[in-house]
């Protein structure tokens, strides 16, 4: 038997305040974009902005539907619509907020699953990782240089 160690680093920085400033710009295109989530039934909200090298940024929020897997998380809607408007940029960096409507959420909210799957899609894809900065509501911002920090063993195309 042979024993995996797999280690990951994240910065945390205490507020926005400390964010660099595209940051904190790509985090407040992050927070507009929370406010017009669909989220009727989890009262869940969740924003994403996308920065490509082209210098466009992308957003997207949760919509939900009454028949749960129907509906999409923040991070699929935005790179989603950033590959399909613009599928030659690359995705930069990733802003995302999230919060519930009915108590205040402070502790940083990382992408789903499923999320972190698409988004891994688009980091091998461009071949160069994505930087991905993730909050509650209000409180500590995370920031993870990878994906792989999130997902160390992804699910790629060479396994087919």
């Amino acid at each position: 038997m042979e024993k995996i160690q797999i280690e990951t680093e994240f910065e945390v920085y205490k507020e926005l305040a400390e964010l660099p400033e595209t940051v904190s710009k790509l985090m407040a295109q992050a927070t507009k974009a929370r406010l017009r989530a669909y989220a009727p039934y989890s009262n869940f909200l969740v924003g994403a902005a996308i920065l490509l090298d082209n210098g466009e940024i992308i957003t997207g929020n949760n919509q939900e539907n009454a028949s749960y897997p129907s509906g999409l998380c923040a991070e699929r809607t935005a790179i989603y619509y950033a590959g399909s408007q613009y599928p030659k940029a690359k995705i930069l960096q990733m802003a995302l907020i999230a919060g519930s409507t009915k108590s205040k959420t402070t502790t940083p909210v990382p992408p789903c699953g499923a999320c972190r799957q698409a988004i891994a899609e688009y980091e091998i894809k461009q071949d160069a990782p994505i930087d991905i900065y993730f909050m509650g509501e209000t409180g500590t911002i995370m920031r993870s240089k990878s994906l792989r920090n999130l997902l160390p063993f992804i699910f790629e195309k060479e396994i087919l």
